[in-house]
C-alpha cells in the first residue's frame, strides 16, 4: 500500500473564509490536496480567531509554530513533508530557509493571494494622485522581496492572468515556476438561478469586504463621498448596506441611516447577504488579484457594478454580469438603471453564469495542478538545476534571512 503524501501548509494566518476571499482560496486549495489524497498539516504562528475554520472538521491536522525559533527545525524535520506550500511571500521569507536546511528534498509551493507589490505600487500611485504605471513595478521594495521569493520557490499559484503577464513579460520570470490558479468553483447552469431569490424579492445595494484589506476601506469611502450623492440624487429611496469584518472606528463613522447608508459590520452568511441583494457596489480604485466578492455575487446571481480595476482577468472575453465604469456619476447611473430594469437585470444574472463556466471551473484546473506537483517530485533536481536565479538567492538571500532569524532568536533567550 502506498504511502500517503505529506503537504504541509504554513499559514499567514488561520483560515477564515466568511471573512476573506484568500480564507476561501485556501479553502480551495486544501480540498483540491485532500481529494488528491494528501495527509495535510496547517501551521501558523497566528493566534486563533474566533471565525478561524475549525480545520480538524476537514481533515487537517493544525498546528501552532513560532516566528524565529529553532522549534520549527524539530517540528518539520519529524514530520518530514513531501510538499510545501507557503501562503504569502512573507512566510517564504521566515521560514523558506529553515525548510530547505531541514527538508532539503520537499517541493517548495509559494501561494502569492496575489501579487502584493502590485497592490502596494498601485495604492502609492493612487494616493501621490497619479496614473499608475507598470514601470513603477520595478522600483517597488516590495517587488524586489515578492519577486525573489518566487525565484525561491519551485513552483508559483498565481490567480491572475494579469499578474501571469507581469511576471513573465516584466519581470522575465520563466515560464515553468508559474502556474495560473483563478478561484475554482463549481458549475453552474441557468436553471440554478430559479432557486435563487427573485428579482421582485430582492431589494438594496450592498458591498461585502474584509476591513483589514485597504482597498475594501477606500471603496467605502469613495462611495460614501463620491458616488452616494449622485445615487441618492437620482434615486430618493435608495438603500446602501455594507458588510465586512474587522470595520475600524472609520468605518463605522460613515453609518448614516437617514441618508440611507448603513454600516453593517461582519456578516453571519455572506453568501445570505448577497442572495437577498439586488445589486453589488464595487468601485474599487487599487489592488490586485480577483475579487471574491463579485465572483460570490455571479454565484448568488447578483449583479455588480464595479470599475475596470475590480472587473480586471476576472470575465476573459465575456460581457460583466453587470457594468464596469470608473465616472463616479456614470457609475451611479448604471447602478440605478440594473437596480430598476428587471430585463437588464436577469440579463446580467445570466452573463455571471457564462463567466464562472468559463474562467473558474475546478476541473480545469486542479486535475493539472496535481499531475504538476507530482512531476516536481519526480523531477525536482532537474527543475531547480534549470532555476539559477533561484539557487542563486537562496545562497544569498538565506543567509541574511537566517543570521538575522539566529540573532533574533539568541536576543530572546536573554
Amino acid at each position: 500500500m502506498n504511502q500517503k503524501k505529506k503537504l504541509l501548509i504554513i499559514g499567514f494566518v488561520w483560515p477564515e473564509p466568511n471573512s476573506s476571499a484568500a480564507g476561501g482560496r485556501m479553502m480551495q486549495l486544501i480540498s483540491i490536496f485532500k481529494q488528491n489524497g494528501f495527509e495535510i498539516t496547517f501551521a501558523s504562528a497566528a493566534q486563533d480567531s474566533d471565525f478561524m475554520v475549525d480545520l480538524f472538521e476537514f481533515g487537517v491536522i493544525k498546528k501552532s509554530i513560532e516566528l524565529n525559533s529553532s522549534s520549527f527545525d524539530n517540528f518539520i524535520s519529524e514530520l518530514n513533508p513531501d510538499v510545501v506550500l507557503f501562503d504569502r511571500f512573507m512566510i517564504e521569507e521566515q521560514f523558506g530557509w529553515r525548510v530547505i536546511e531541514q527538508c532539503p528534498a520537499a517541493i517548495r509551493i509559494l501561494d502569492t493571494e496575489d501579487l502584493h507589490c502590485l497592490r502596494t505600487a498601485r495604492q502609492k500611485a493612487f494616493k501621490e494622485n497619479r496614473k499608475f504605471e507598470i514601470m513603477d513595478l520595478l522600483s517597488e521594495e516590495v517587488a524586489k522581496r515578492e519577486i525573489a521569493s518566487v525565484l525561491r520557490c519551485d513552483l508559483s499559484l498565481i490567480i491572475s492572468e494579469f499578474e501571469m503577464s507581469i511576471l513573465k513579460d516584466v519581470f522575465k520570470i520563466n515560464e515553468e515556476l508559474l502556474f495560473y490558479l483563478p478561484f475554482l468553483v463549481e458549475k453552474m447552469i441557468e436553471e440554478d438561478l430559479l432557486e435563487l431569490p427573485l428579482f421582485e424579492d430582492r431589494k438594496n445595494f450592498v458591498f461585502i469586504g474584509n476591513f483589514l484589506h485597504e482597498p475594501n476601506w477606500n471603496t467605502v469611502q469613495y462611495l460614501k463621498e463620491s458616488i452616494w450623492p449622485f445615487l441618492k440624487k437620482d434615486f430618493p429611496e435608495a438603500v446602501l448596506e455594507v458588510y465586512g469584518a474587522y470595520p475600524s472606528q472609520k468605518v463605522l463613522q460613515l453609518h448614516q441611516p437617514k441618508n440611507g447608508f448603513f454600516i453593517k459590520g461582519r456578516a453571519e452568511d455572506a453568501n445570505e447577504v448577497v442572495k437577498n441583494a439586488r445589486v453589488v457596489l464595487a468601485p474599487i480604485r487599487f489592488g490586485a488579484g480577483l475579487k471574491g466578492k463579485l465572483l460570490e455575487a455571479m454565484q448568488c446571481g447578483t449583479p455588480s457594478v464595479t470599475t475596470s480595476i475590480g472587473s480586471e482577468s476576472m470575465h476573459a472575453d465575456l460581457p460583466w454580469n453587470g457594468f464596469i465604469e470608473n465616472d463616479p456619476q456614470e457609475f451611479a447611473k448604471k447602478a440605478i438603471s440594473l437596480y430598476q430594469d428587471e430585463n437588464l437585470w436577469k440579463k446580467s444574472q445570466k452573463n455571471g453564469v457564462s463567466i464562472i463556466n468559463k474562467c473558474y471551473q475546478k476541473d480545469n484546473y486542479s486535475t493539472k495542478l496535481i499531475d504538476l506537483v507530482n512531476e516536481l517530485l519526480i523531477n525536482s533536481e532537474n527543475h531547480r538545476l534549470h532555476n539559477f536565479m533561484g539557487n542563486l538567492l537562496q545562497h544569498h538571500a538565506y543567509k541574511s534571512t537566517m543570521y538575522m532569524s539566529k540573532w533574533i532568536e539568541a536576543k530572546n533567550k536573554n
